[in-house]
C-alpha cells in the first residue's frame, strides 16, 4: 500500500493543510476569477441592468454575452488555477510532490484513468439510453448543431483538470492528512466524502431543490470516489471515473439547475433527486464490481497502525 501510507514522510501540522486550502481558496477566487469579472465589468459599462439579472440568475453567464462553450471555459478557468496553486506549493508545505498525493508513488498508472473513464463512460451511456427509452417525454434534442463539436472539444481539453483538481484535493491530499491524524482507511473515506459534498452545497441544484435533498447525491459520488481510491491504492481511478461523468454531463444532458451550463444533446425537463440518488448508487456498486474484477484488487487492512510502526512514526511535523 502507497497512497494513504507516504503521507507519513511528510510535514502534516494541522495549520499546513489550513494554509493550503486558504491559498487554493484565494487563487481560484482571484486569478482564476478574473475571466468573469471581467466579462462582468465590460457587460455591467454598457447595461447596468445586467447586474441585477445576474444576481437573480448567476448561473446564467448568457447575460454576460457570453455564449455556452466560452462561458463553460470561463466557469472552469478556476480549476486550472487552484490546480497550478497546489501544484506549487504542496512540496514547500508539505514535503510531497504532486505525484505522491496521486498514489504515493511518484508515477501516475494513466491505465487505470482511462479504463475506470471508459467503464464510467459505457454505465453512464446505458444509463442515458434507459432513462430516454421509460421516460421520452423529459427529454427533448437540444443541439444538433455543430457547435456540439467544439463543446466535446473544450470538455476534453478543460474538464480533466477540474476533475483532476477536486479528486488531488480530497481523494489525494485531504484523504492522506485525515490517514495521519486518524490512522485508519475509513474515517478519512467518510469525512472527505461528506466535505466533499459540503463543497457543492452553493451549485444552483442545492438552490433550487434542497439542501437535504442533493447532499446525499454528492457525498455519494464522494464515497464511490473514495472507495476506489482506498481500493486501488491511488486516485488514478477516480479521476478518470469524475472526469468522465463530468464530460459525459456537459455534452449529452443539461437541465436549468446544472452547475454547468452546456448546449448539450438533450435537455431534460424534469429532475428526480431521489431517483437519481437510487440509480446512483447501483450504478455505484456495478462499478466498482467491474473495477475490482479489472484491477484484481485484494483485500486490506483498514487500520494504518502496522505502517506507523514500521516507521516509527511517533509525531506529525
Amino acid at each position: 500500500m502507497n497512497h494513504l501510507e507516504s503521507s507519513f514522510t511528510g510535514k502534516n501540522s494541522f495549520w499546513r493543510y489550513l494554509v493550503m486550502f486558504a491559498a487554493v481558496m484565494i487563487a481560484t477566487n482571484t486569478i482564476g476569477g478574473f475571466p468573469l469579472i471581467l466579462a462582468f465589468i465590460l457587460k455591467s459599462a454598457s447595461d447596468p441592468e445586467v447586474i441585477s439579472e445576474l444576481a437573480s440568475d448567476p448561473n446564467n453567464l448568457s447575460v454576460l454575452g457570453l455564449d455556452p462553450n466560452l462561458g463553460l471555459i470561463v466557469m472552469l478557468f478556476p480549476f486550472i488555477v487552484g490546480l497550478g496553486t497546489f501544484a506549487l506549493l504542496v512540496n514547500p508545505l508539505n514535503g510531497r510532490s504532486l505525484l505522491m498525493i496521486i498514489n504515493g508513488t511518484g508515477t501516475i498508472r494513466w491505465n487505470r484513468f482511462f479504463l475506470s473513464g471508459l467503464v464510467w463512460l459505457i454505465l453512464s451511456t446505458g444509463y442515458l439510453f434507459l432513462y430516454l427509452k421509460l421516460d421520452p417525454s423529459n427529454f427533448t434534442l437540444n443541439n444538433t448543431t455543430v457547435t456540439i463539436v467544439i463543446l466535446i472539444l473544450i470538455s476534453i481539453t478543460f474538464i480533466p483538470f477540474q476533475a483532476a483538481f477536486e479528486e488531488i484535493l480530497f481523494r489525494g491530499y485531504l484523504m492522506q492528512g485525515l490517514a495521519v491524524l486518524i490512522r485508519t482507511r475509513w474515517f478519512p473515506l467518510v469525512m472527505t466524502s461528506v466535505l466533499f459534498g459540503l463543497m457543492h452545497a452553493f451549485n444552483p441544484e442545492v438552490k433550487d431543490f434542497g439542501f437535504f435533498t442533493m447532499m446525499p447525491q454528492y457525498i455519494l459520488f464522494g464515497l464511490i470516489f473514495g472507495a476506489i481510491t482506498i481500493l486501488d491504492d491511488g486516485i488514478e481511478a477516480a479521476m478518470g471515473a469524475h472526469t468522465a461523468n463530468n464530460i459525459f454531463l456537459c455534452i449529452m444532458v443539461t437541465h436549468e439547475s446544472s452547475a454547468l451550463q452546456t448546449a448539450a444533446v438533450y435537455q431534460q425537463h424534469n429532475v428526480y433527486p431521489w431517483t437519481e440518488f437510487a440509480s446512483l448508487l447501483v450504478l455505484g456498486m456495478i462499478f466498482i464490481f467491474i473495477l475490482k474484477i479489472i484491477f484484481k484488487w485484494e483485500n486490506f487492512s483498514p487500520l494504518l497502525s502496522e505502517v506507523v510502526k514500521e516507521k516509527g512514526i511517533n509525531h506529525i511535523s
